[in-house]
């Protein structure tokens, strides 16, 4: 399962693991094929547009289940796995007996049988991530997280993939995760958690900014701190914006909601009125560097969260970021789906 610490049940340091001798046997046997590295993606993009075929996924079948909306994230694993050489279902959980009630493992042992992948989005706080991991207990096939209430470590991944292409590398960079207001729905906070959590792994100085009353979980904070002094990086916490764009090499302004200190579904109040000035404009980016870049998940609140000129602006790359959803998606898939064996069968 792709989701709490990028990897759940096989405790490794990222999704994109160079396969070796390290690598977990039951992995190894059911994918001997497969010996990704680290620069995967790279490789899957640059196969792209030279029109080479990766037919890696020949013959095999994945279901998205989405209980929310989604553009890029759809889009990539279903246009993904098509150009790996498979096929994968679209199922809108709506219209699945999800919604009459069926459990979560009924779901995970069906569908299970019927492909080799399952790929899951809900971001209910409270459910999301609970349910997926219910579905993790009973899938024979591996289940990647495509957003829940806490995580969402795909977008996370392409994030990175375009750090590392506007700039070569990642060590030291200042990466700031900047809260910004936005009044469309009371987003998850899975995007912030899954950066901050991510980006010290690989020697970023994150810097983490919200006004007071939007925290991450603590233990979120406490890991990302682990990941940081073991590979190099840091992570600094504060509350002036202005700071956070300081100095920045990449700005991530982007909302996410109060769930850990106010569990309400309310998506305006005065509180988040008060906020009006967690914007980001051409003055914010001025405090940056001159070759910083901003980068947002998309969809961008273009009235709240940043203007106009910024995010179709020379120092945005935010369409370079979100194309890298479908490379980083096909290199998770490479890596992920594998072949049936004679135990899979009841």
């Amino acid at each position: 399962i792709v989701g709490n610490e990028y990897i759940d049940v096989i405790k490794y340091k990222d999704v994109l693991i160079v396969y070796d001798e390290d690598a977990p046997s039951f992995l190894r046997e059911r994918n001997p094929r497969l010996f990704l590295p680290e620069d995967a993606p790279s490789d899957l993009k640059d196969a792209f547009y030279a029109n080479e075929k990766t037919n890696w996924l020949e013959g095999k079948t994945g279901f998205l289940m989405f209980f929310e909306q989604s553009t890029r994230t759809r889009n990539s694993f279903e246009s993904g796995m098509a150009q790996l050489g498979g096929h994968a279902t679209f199922l809108d959980t709506s219209m699945m007996q999800i919604s009459h009630g069926e459990s979560a493992k009924d779901t995970a042992v069906i569908l299970s049988s019927f492909g080799h992948m399952i790929a899951c989005r809900y971001c209910n706080w409270g459910l999301g991530n609970k349910y997926i991991r219910e579905m993790a207990k009973w899938s024979t096939v591996p289940i990647i997280n495509l957003q829940c209430d806490l995580y969402h470590p795909m977008q996370a991944l392409a994030d990175l993939m375009t750090i590392e292409d506007e700039f070569g590398h990642t060590k030291n960079l200042k990466v700031s995760v900047i809260w910004a207001m936005a009044t469309t729905h009371k987003k998850p906070i899975s995007v912030p958690v899954s950066q901050v959590l991510l980006f010290p792994r690989y020697g970023i100085d994150v810097t983490l900014a919200y006004p007071e009353g939007y925290d991450l979980p603590d233990w979120v904070i406490e890991k990302a701190r682990k990941n940081a002094a073991e590979n190099g990086g840091s992570l600094t916490i504060t509350h002036d914006m202005e700071a956070a764009y300081r100095d920045a090499d990449v700005v991530f302004p982007k909302n996410w909601g109060s769930w850990v200190t106010n569990q309400s579904t309310t998506v305006v109040d005065d509180a988040l009125l008060a906020l009006k000035a967690w914007k980001c404009t051409p003055e914010m980016m001025k405090l940056a560097k001159p070759s910083c870049r901003y980068m947002h998940a998309l969809p961008a609140d273009r009235v709240n969260e940043v203007v106009d000129e910024v995010i179709d602006g020379p120092q945005s790359v935010v369409y370079q970021e979100a194309e890298n959803r479908i490379h980083t998606a096909k290199a998770v898939m490479s890596l992920f789906v594998h072949d049936k064996l004679p135990g899979d069968r009841r």
